[in-house]
């Protein structure tokens, strides 16, 4: 928790107890449904909460904007970033059934009502929403015509290593300007090592 407070000071009494409870969430659904590895829950602050909350460094999301967390998993970054922006919509969407209930149940315990999860393949979704968050789910490439009718705003996406050759790779097949793709670097403003090397990936319309 103090790591959290330490680059989110301000937070209310309600958000501290939320992220307070995400540890103990998490290890009891980690101990029926494998959805964090035994090394990463060891971390589970550091490499799962606060690398969340990175977009949140990045992007200020605003009251009624929405957002959909694509491939979400158990629920990152969507249910992090949904209890720093509680008057931002949330959709957490993935394909597997099983971890889409672990982040439901989550969000419920917590009683984050500005999240909503939904069991589907993005590919399937018809609606629109300002921001598309991702966590490792692809490269851009293979993401963004998934996303690309989905959004008005701007795709962020948490990255790891030399992008150089993704992000040429993702403008060739895509067709996207190079003026429209901003990579901003955690340790910009989190100074842990886990971090050194992992980026956000922000393409705006």
């Amino acid at each position: 928790m103090n790591e959290i407070l330490r680059y989110f000071p301000d937070l209310t009494q309600l958000q501290k107890e939320r992220f307070a409870a995400l540890e103990e969430l998490y290890v009891d659904w980690n101990s029926k449904i494998n959805v964090i590895s035994r090394k990463d829950i060891d971390s589970f602050v550091t490499h799962h909460v606060l690398h969340s909350l990175a977009i949140g460094k990045a992007v200020l999301f605003a009251p009624d904007d929405s957002v959909i967390d694509l491939g979400t998993g158990g629920g990152f970054p969507g249910i992090p970033l949904a209890i720093l922006f509680p008057e931002t919509r949330f959709t957490l969407c993935d394909s597997i059934g099983k971890k889409i209930r672990v982040a439901e149940s989550v969000a419920q315990s917590l009683g984050l009502e500005n999240v909503k999860c939904l069991n589907s393949r993005v590919e399937s979704l018809s609606a629109s929403f300002d921001y598309v968050v991702s966590r490792a789910v692809a490269r851009l490439k293979a993401l963004y015509p998934w996303v690309k009718d989905s959004y008005r705003k701007s795709v962020i996406c948490l990255k790891g290593g030399d992008l150089q050759e993704e992000i040429r790779e993702f403008q060739r097949g895509c067709r996207v300007k190079r003026e429209q793709i901003n990579i901003v670097d955690i340790t910009s403003f989190f100074r842990e090592e886990y971090f050194v090397g992992k980026k956000i990936v922000i393409i705006s319309r």
